[in-house]
This record gives structure tokens, sequence and C-alpha cells, in this order.
């Protein structure tokens, strides 16, 4: 009797099924990711600037795992939610604009510094506005195969696409100011538009492209060991001309979606109920 009390207070001091430990993976993961972030500015301040691009890279593939991880051992957390939200725009929003502004926008002074500072606010912007949008009770079923604007590992590796390329090229192409603030503006712009981007969480390959994903995936690998700037730069491209095909996608599904009922319309703040008041009855004629 004794042990069994003593299991069912470890039980409950641990959160069941959702436990401590199921919380401190995914949570784990998000620092790891942070701290990959930090470390390409000390790279990125060492001139080691493929350093820094592939620190970068290491931190957009652990915020990919995280929320996933978490999803999987049932440790999802409005703790861990506010701590993705930081290491996010730490990784992806200051870092990338102090490693462009080291490598080549530092030459246009208060000018490239500006840039640099609209890039990150514009990422600040963006998860705010994603952390609002997740509080919405009744979302279009067609809203979760999209993200509203460029999300911010995305963001990041746009804005470092200038970098990746001049590894690949060399010296004298994509390493002068112009090319980087352009890029950086145009980043900033797609992050915070309302422009539809693919968003890979409700992705289901069906079952007759399970072996050409796999071959697809061998060599997205097989290209990142043996010449990953190409390959990173063709992934960059490839995602923004996927952009085009993710709006028309969105307004067919928005096309095909039926308006949503009264009630729960008014419940998500879709449409607003007036109430009419009844008019008064006409006064009686007094006499003059």
């Amino acid at each position: 009797m004794f042990g069994r009390a003593r299991r069912n207070r470890r039980g409950r001091a641990g959160g069941g099924k959702g436990g401590a430990m199921n919380r401190l993976i995914p949570n784990a993961i998000t620092v790891a990711a942070l701290c990959a972030g930090l470390s390409g500015i000390r790279f990125a301040m060492d001139g080691r600037w493929e350093w820094a691009v592939t620190a970068i890279v290491v931190a957009a593939i652990l915020d990919g795992l995280d929320g996933r991880m978490a999803r999987l051992l049932n440790g999802t957390s409005k703790f861990g939610a506010e701590l993705d939200s930081l290491s996010d725009f730490v990784a992806f929003g200051v870092a990338p604009a102090l490693i462009v502004y080291m490598w080549v926008l530092n030459a246009w002074g208060a000018a490239g510094w500006i840039i640099c500072l609209a890039y990150a606010v514009c990422m600040a912007l963006r998860l705010a506005r994603f952390n609002t949008m997740l509080a919405d009770p009744n979302p279009p079923k067609w809203q979760g195969h999209f993200f509203v604007g460029v999300p911010a590992p995305a963001g990041a590796g746009l804005a470092l696409l200038p970098l990746m390329l001049h590894f690949q090229a060399g010296t004298g192409w994509f390493d002068r100011p112009a090319i980087g603030a352009a890029t950086m503006a145009l980043v900033a712009f797609l992050m915070v538009s309302r422009i539809p981007t693919f968003s890979g969480k409700k992705l289901h390959l069906p079952r007759g492209w399970m072996v050409p994903g796999l071959v697809a995936a061998g060599l997205i690998f097989a290209g990142l060991l043996n010449a990953p700037w190409a390959t990173l730069v063709i992934l960059g491209i490839v995602y923004l001309a996927a952009i085009p095909v993710a709006v028309v996608v969105q307004r067919r599904m928005r096309a095909a979606e039926p308006p949503p009922e009264p009630a729960v319309a008014e419940a998500a703040g879709l449409v607003t109920v007036t109430l009419e008041t009844p008019a008064s009855p006409p006064r009686p004629p007094q006499n003059a």
C-alpha cells in the first residue's frame, strides 16, 4: 500500500503522461537552437563566415525539431511556446542581421545598420502576429496548410542567401552591400506581408510518393554533405519559386471552403450582430 502511494505521488509530481521530462526535452532543443544562433554571431565577429551561416542552419534544424518533439511527447506548454518565440527572434532575427551587417553592410555605416534594424523589427512583428493567430479558437481548415508571410527560419535562410552564393561563386559577385541590403529589405517585406507560404505541419505524403520522397531526401542529404552551399542555394530558390504556387493553392482552398455558420462566425468575431430597436409609436397631435 505504501509503495503504491509513493508511486502515485511520483506520477503527480512528474505531470503524468506529459511530465517534467517530456517538457524538458523539447525546451532543451529550443535552448540549443538559441545557443546556435548566438554562436553564429560569435563566428561572424571572428570572421568565420561559413561557420556563422552553418550555426544559423543548425538553429533552423533544431527549431523544426522542438515543436514536433513536444507534440510527440505530449510536452507542449505555455512556457515552451514563449521560449520558442524568444529563441526564434534571437536566432533568426538578431543573429542574421548582425552577421550580414558585419559581413558587408557595415560599409554603408548608419544606412546599413538601419536596414538590419528594419529586418530585426519585421522579424519581431512576424512572430507577434503568429502568436496572436494561435489564439483563434475557430481557424479555417485551410489555414493549417499555410503560413502568413515567410516564417522565421526561412526568413533567416533567405537573408543569408547572398553569403551562400558568395561561398559558391567567390569574391566580387555577391559580396556587395547593395545586394545584401536589397535581400534584407525583400525578406523583411515577405515576413510581415500576408502572402501565404506552404507549411509542412499538415503535410501528408501519399503512400505512392513514399519512394520518390525517400529518393529526394537522400539526394538532398548527399548534396548537403558534398556541396552544402550549392544545395542550400537551390533549396532557397525552390522555396521562393513555391510562393506563387502557395498563393494560387490558398485561393482555391478558400473558394472551396463553405462560409462559417453564423453562430461560429459570431464567436470568432467574423460578424457582428446588431439588434434593431423597435420604432417608437407616433405621438398624438396636440391641440393648438
